[in-house]
């Protein structure tokens, strides 16, 4: 009976300590189921609305100024096989600006205009406009500077000799596996340590191996965009969202706080982690169609706008400072986007003064030809205004 009631303790024990633990892990392992199910068919959605409240996350002071004006302009006739778009690659919200003013805006799928909703790479370009106020106001005045000069933790990774230039045209050279159907690849294992309280910065640091020489090809990395947060926090000794709300946010006006979601000491995901209104998002993009210009004030400089929207990347990629250049832009009004996963977008087509803001939740979004198939919508729709 002793060995019993022994057993019968260590047993009791041993579950004790196991639900302490449980308890101890359980914000751990709520972000870590998020993760696993954050593209699930039935959550896609909600989450991709919700996603402060998976992750963690900082919200941005959008100061208290009065929103920048979206006046309405009356509604424009879209296009034909727009409706079967929406559809097919299930966009749930767009905002359509001519000439700063509101000449369509539709919610789909159970949203509504007041979500705030995942920017995806939709915050590279974002944070692209943060740099060029601070390579413009001499905080960070040579884009030729070694990242290591202001992020010395990459001293010895894939980033060491690597300058500024190559990581705002996703030119590092680092080997970065992008794909976000592999379990085990570079952009899914990022995604664990956001979730599992892990430290970004020391990710980026611990990427070792390169597949092409720094400056010498353009290869989408999306940890290049990190690195440049990790530059403007040296530079500046402050988090890349305190910057942005400051810089960026508060002079423009948008109608909702942002949300930025960040690992677990406060560093922001500055590559993906931005939520915003979709009106938000079409704010942003009117700032750059009118070169950096808005609510009166020049935000960011007009040269770093036309200098970032321009094919920057070498061997004539179709890329500029952290935005998409479409190579063939010269015949389709001069027109520019940013671009995120699963179907997010800001695009700018000058020549037609309009501005489309697309959010979706498309589990299709990597099939053949679906980014050429958007593409090819969103200038017929600035056509039609």
């Amino acid at each position: 009976m002793r060995v019993v009631r022994i057993v019968l303790r260590v047993v009791l024990l041993l579950t004790l300590l196991a639900g302490a633990a449980a308890v101890w892990k359980r914000d751990e392992i709520s972000r870590l189921l998020a993760v696993n199910s954050l593209f699930a068919p039935e959550n896609i959605v909600a989450n991709f609305s919700s996603m402060p409240t998976l992750f963690f996350h900082r919200t941005l002071d959008r100061g208290e100024a009065k929103p920048m004006p979206l006046p309405e302009g009356g509604d424009i006739t879209l296009p034909a096989g727009v409706d079967d778009w929406i559809e097919r690659r299930a966009v749930t919200a767009m905002v359509v600006l001519q000439d700063g003013r509101l000449v369509h805006e539709r919610y789909f799928r159970g949203t509504s205009p007041e979500d705030l909703r995942i920017s995806w790479s939709v915050a590279k370009s974002v944070l692209s406009a943060l740099f060029g106020v601070l390579h413009s106001d001499g905080t960070i005045p040579d884009l030729k500077e070694q990242v290591t000069k202001f992020a010395p933790l990459l001293v010895g990774s894939a980033y060491d000799g690597a300058t500024i230039h190559d990581v705002l045209t996703m030119s590092s050279g680092v080997a970065f596996n992008e794909d976000y159907f592999d379990y085990n690849s570079d952009i899914n294992r990022m995604g664990r340590v956001l979730a599992l309280g892990g430290a970004l910065d020391e990710f980026a640091a611990s990427l070792k191996e390169r597949a092409t020489p720094p400056g010498s090809h353009m290869h989408y990395v999306s940890i290049d965009t990190h690195v440049l947060g990790m530059v403007i926090k040296g530079a500046t000794g402050k988090d890349p969202a305190e910057l942005m709300s400051d810089r960026i946010v508060k002079p423009l006006g948008l109608e909702a706080a942002p949300v930025m979601l960040t690992d677990s000491g406060g560093t922001s995901f500055v590559l993906g982690g931005l939520n915003l209104r979709t009106r938000d998002y079409a704010r942003i993009g009117q700032m750059f169609l009118q070169l950096g210009n808005g609510m009166g004030q020049q935000i960011v400089p007009q040269e770093w706008v036309q200098a970032s929207t321009r094919l920057q990347a070498p061997g004539g990629a179709g890329y500029g400072y952290q935005w998409w250049v479409p190579k063939d832009t010269a015949a389709h009004g001069n027109d520019y986007f940013a671009h995120g996963i699963y179907g997010q977008y800001i695009y700018v087509n000058p020549e037609a003064r309009m501005v489309i803001a697309v959010n979706s939740a498309d589990l299709g979004f990597r099939e053949d030809g679906v980014d050429d198939e958007n593409l090819a919508m969103l200038r017929a729709i600035a056509q039609a205004g």
